[in-house]
């Protein structure tokens, strides 16, 4: 499975225990995936999300006191017998007095654009619930072991902009694009995927997502170290290769033995002793010298080079 599908498998299982946290998870539901029959008389559910149709089930039951049935409608084509079915699910309520009790509950009179009443999400507890639902209607998350990105598949700009202000009062921080004729809100850090997780109450799969996310910061300031210590590296290196040139020079057009006593010293033990750093050339020197000495001299010789080359 993929991470997506365990975050949504753990949610699924995630009942609040308060009613109006319960009618404010329903409301996502018939929202995004509930529809009332052209001809009147019945509302029903529709969808190829098994996850959202049993959640509905249960909710149904549990905060409406009404024992539905979910149908597999699925209809096979005879002429893809090799391909397999894509399965579409029902739940269907017939009797008026159930669909009134529904429908008033989650205010769908005042859902616009698949909007839902601001008074269903006046508390904390219910907005984490409508997100949670929502999250099982609309929702996916990217492999968090590649990359970070977590996102709500809106039908028009009203809906998103609802969840972007809805996410925002829980202080992270969600955008919208449009791709094709959807409206995308999405959040890409780390840091707010593992919040919303939490505000979702998807607890397992937010400890598999901070493991992943210590592993990617460990390897990335790993590697950050060794690139680091590869360019200091690489760095002495060129320093000490361009000394040792410059030294060369110094003593087959010059003669070391015309220097002064310090600089003849330091260009001997530079000569010497190739790939060694400051700090260790200003050991070998009698008496020893810090790197900042060493330093100097180095380039009081570098100097006296360039002059002798021009």
């Amino acid at each position: 499975m993929s991470f997506s599908q365990n975050v949504k498998g753990e949610i699924e299982k995630h009942i609040s225990t308060s009613r109006h946290c319960q009618i404010a998870e329903m409301a996502a539901y018939v929202a995004n995936f509930g529809h009332e029959a052209p001809e009147g008389g019945s509302f029903f559910w529709h969808s190829e999300k098994e996850a959202v149709l049993r959640k509905v089930f249960t909710l149904l039951e549990k905060t409406y006191n009404i024992y539905s049935v979910m149908e597999d409608m699925t209809v096979k084509d005879s002429k893809n017998k090799g391909k397999k079915a894509e399965h579409i699910y029902r739940i269907t309520l017939t009797e008026e007095n159930e669909i009134r009790k529904v429908l008033q509950s989650v205010r769908f009179s005042e859902m616009k654009e698949k909007t839902v009443s601001a008074l269903l999400l006046k508390n904390d507890c219910c907005r984490r619930a409508f997100l949670r639902g929502s999250f099982l209607c609309l929702g996916s998350m990217s492999d968090p072991a590649k990359s970070y990105h977590m996102e709500y598949v809106c039908g028009s700009r009203m809906q998103a902009q609802q969840f972007v202000e809805m996410i925002g009062t829980f202080r992270i921080e969600a955008k919208i694009t449009e791709r094709k004729h959807h409206f995308v809100v999405y959040i890409k850090e780390g840091e707010a995927i593992v919040d919303l997780l939490n505000i979702m109450g998807a607890h397992i799969s937010l400890m598999n997502l901070e493991n992943l996310r210590i592993v990617k910061e460990v390897r990335s300031s790993v590697n950050r170290r060794v690139n680091c210590e590869t360019a200091n590296i690489s760095k002495t290196i060129n320093a000490a290769s361009r000394q040792m040139e410059d030294i060369i020079y110094l003593r087959d057009h010059y003669g070391l033995n015309r220097l002064p006593e310090h600089l003849r010293e330091m260009a001997e033990v530079r000569l010497e002793h190739e790939d060694a750093s400051l700090k260790e050339l200003g050991e070998y020197l009698d008496p020893p010298v810090g790197k900042s000495g060493v330093n100097h001299r180095l380039r009081k010789l570098t100097e006296m080079a360039e002059e002798l080359r021009n």
